[in-house]
């Protein structure tokens, strides 16, 4: 089996979100197979398309630019594309977010653009994982939680790419001891 330990970013506001639509940005993810070895590294930008421009308070959050989503192709192609490296035919693989926030705005934008979203069934939270595992009450963020583990966090916090090399570096500490 493949792990798909992944990150999104997503359009944002200081408040409500006009229209009240979010939508991917960002999508970073790396594979790792079942003794813990990357397989490889996704990394692509979405241009939004309900809310196309970015706002201020979302370029200062994230650090990405207004021109790297106006550059970038829509949802619909980014996801075939990213559905493609995941080789969701093969059906062998699981998807990881540290949270439940990720895998709900893949189901949003597959819904606004009218995807299929049966590929998502195969998901799981590594966040109530890890504090299962620890056996902690109260959840913690990521970074927080990659300093609390031992390791560096590594890139800029809130870029998708980054925060899943971080979580990639937690999934393979506690490999054995995930449930799936």
């Amino acid at each position: 089996m493949n792990f798909i330990i992944y990150d999104l970013e997503a359009t944002c506001w200081m408040g409500h979100p006009p229209h009240g639509v979010q939508e991917i940005i960002e999508i970073g993810a790396y594979k790792i197979n079942e003794v813990g070895e990357v397989l490889g590294v996704y990394n692509r930008f979405v241009k939004p398309w309900v809310n196309p421009i970015l706002s201020g308070f979302c370029q200062r959050l994230t650090h990405i630019k207004q021109a790297d989503v106006n550059r970038a192709q829509k949802f619909p192609k980014v996801v075939e594309d990213f559905q493609d490296w995941i080789d969701i035919y093969d059906e062998d693989y699981l998807l990881c977010s540290w949270g439940k926030f990720d895998v709900q705005l893949l189901r949003n934008d597959c819904d606004l653009h009218k995807l299929e979203t049966d590929w998502l069934q195969h998901h799981t939270n590594l966040k109530a994982q890890y504090h299962d595992i620890k056996g902690m009450v109260k959840y913690t963020g990521l970074k927080n939680t990659t300093k609390r583990e031992g390791f560096e966090f590594t890139g800029i916090h809130h870029r998708a790419i980054s925060d899943a090399e971080n979580l990639a570096k937690i999934f393979i500490k506690y490999i054995d001891e995930w449930v799936y």
